[in-house]
């Protein structure tokens, strides 16, 4: 996949992430009284660190991997594209935001149907 368009999707799931967040924490916030609801997400926030924290270690070990093919490849060849640093840490972000972005999503569609 190109790069530019890779890096399209990434920027437009963070202006969403942005946009859906203060719609959760809005509607969250209106029912501070639903005991359940406070648990869930103190729950949720956990679980989608972990899973994030868990992408973004996936995603560092194949960087790594990749780093040290490019090492190898390096002592082979002197022309080697400048970008490729660049595409893994956007890779490494992708996969870090991933489980953020879905969870915050699906909490602000089920929060808009339960406000209704």
């Amino acid at each position: 996949m190109p790069r530019n368009r890779r890096s399209n999707r990434s920027f437009a799931k963070a202006v969403e992430l942005s946009l859906v967040a203060p719609q959760v924490i809005a509607l969250r916030s209106l029912r501070t009284h639903d005991r359940r609801e406070m648990q869930r997400m103190g729950t949720e926030k956990a679980v989608a660190f972990w899973e994030s924290m868990n992408a973004m270690g996936l995603q560092m070990v194949k960087a790594n991997r990749e780093y040290a093919l490019f090492a190898m490849r390096q002592w082979w060849s002197p022309w080697m594209s400048p970008w490729q640093a660049a595409a893994v840490a956007t890779k490494v972000l992708e996969q870090g935001m991933r489980p953020i972005h879905r969870r915050a999503s699906a909490n602000a569609r089920r929060l808009r149907r339960r406000a209704r």
